[in-house]
């Protein structure tokens, strides 16, 4: 079990050392835009470095949507920062599970997913394993309750895809973290990395605002029995820079006392 942090994506490595981690993760753009990541100078570094690599796709990705003005950028940009993401061997790019527009049937939803799938494997596959992240938020959300994960399971599992677990967003998104780990892997089969974060606001709120592990609404203990359970990598993408997710990588290695691949 390695653990890491969200960084400025500068210089990631730098951002490891000054946090005692084992893994990254950051962005390769901006994360509120659609401009194509650019080829990063310091690629063989990240490449062949021991801290592990993951990428976090833009926020404004949303390959679910019915709304082709949205949908087909997606899909390109998508494969776009797989490309990328590969390129520094990245093991995996996280991206948000999307969301149809109200009064859309959320089965198009799900099969958008399949084709934005399918679109990446005939144009030259991915690379590297998408990483489908939970959400908060959204009452047309594919990603949010396990139910509506069941079926976008049902439409992506045979494709390179895996599952990235947000504590703050199970929380704020209505399901309870007690059990969460048996109930998705009943779903996907799999857990590829954690999301440890606090949640600023309560249960069921749809409200994404992260917290430090000692801070927030959810029993901090919750967050590690669901790392223990899952058996993953974990990232916090939690506030307070180096001194902040410093502190809450070092409460918990910890908390699990000897699980971890800590250095």
């Amino acid at each position: 079990m390695r653990i890491g942090a969200h960084v400025d994506p500068t210089d990631p490595l730098a951002e490891a050392t000054a946090r005692a981690a084992d893994a990254v993760q950051f962005f390769l753009s901006d994360p509120q835009g659609w401009k194509t990541p650019q080829p990063r100078a310091d690629a063989e570094t990240l490449s062949s470095a021991d801290v592990d690599v993951y990428v976090h796709a833009p926020y404004v990705i949303n390959v679910a949507t019915g709304n082709n003005r949205i949908r087909i950028p997606s899909r390109k940009l998508l494969l776009a920062h797989a490309k990328a993401a590969t390129a520094i061997g990245a093991k995996g790019l996280v991206v948000h599970g999307g969301h149809v527009n109200a009064g859309d049937d959320p089965a198009t939803g799900f099969d958008n997913w399949r084709k934005a799938l399918s679109y990446a494997a005939e144009s030259g596959g991915l690379g590297l394993p998408i990483l489908i992240e939970n959400t908060a938020g959204g009452e047309n959300a594919c990603a949010r309750r396990l139910d509506a994960l069941a079926r976008l399971w049902d439409a992506v599992g045979d494709h390179e895809v895996g599952f990235c677990l947000d504590t703050c967003h199970a929380h704020a998104g209505g399901e309870e973290l007690l059990g969460l780990v048996d109930r998705v892997k009943a779903i996907t089969g799999r857990i590829d990395l954690v999301h440890a974060n606090n949640s600023k606001d309560g249960f069921g709120s749809g409200r994404d605002r992260h917290d430090n592990l000692s801070a927030g609404t959810i029993d901090p203990d919750l967050v590690v029995a669901v790392i223990r359970a899952a058996g993953a990598p974990v990232i916090v993408e939690t506030p307070g820079g180096a001194e902040g997710q410093g502190g809450d990588i070092a409460y918990l290695r910890g908390q699990l006392d000897g699980e971890t691949g800590a250095r």
